[in-house]
């Protein structure tokens, strides 16, 4: 097994538009579904309605995705305001009594 042990580090992840990433992603995925759902019957007559579905679900998909990224942005956003102006502590928290 030594032999497939990574001998560098992994870099550190991209960091970008995420919200933005997703949200046009979203869109992508509802406009393939309207603009191929007036064709439903071609679809269906050669057995290829999962096409629509999927982009269907992908739309529906990439609304939780929309959920997820806005509040993993809103805590990444929370946490650097914390360990900015308090030594680590989240905004409004006081450390925790110590009993002696």
């Amino acid at each position: 097994m030594a032999k497939w042990t990574p001998k560098h580090e992994a870099p550190e992840p991209l960091e970008g538009p995420v919200v933005a990433t997703i949200i046009g992603g979203t869109i992508v995925w509802f406009v393939l579904f309207l603009v191929q759902l007036p064709f439903y019957g071609w679809f269906d007559d050669h057995g290829h309605t999962w096409w629509l579905w999927t982009c269907l679900a992908g739309g529906g998909l990439g609304f939780i995705g929309i959920w997820y990224v806005r509040r993993r942005d809103a805590a990444i956003k929370r946490a650097r305001a914390g360990q900015d102006g308090h030594d680590g502590q989240p905004a409004g928290h006081s450390p925790a009594p110590t009993a002696d």
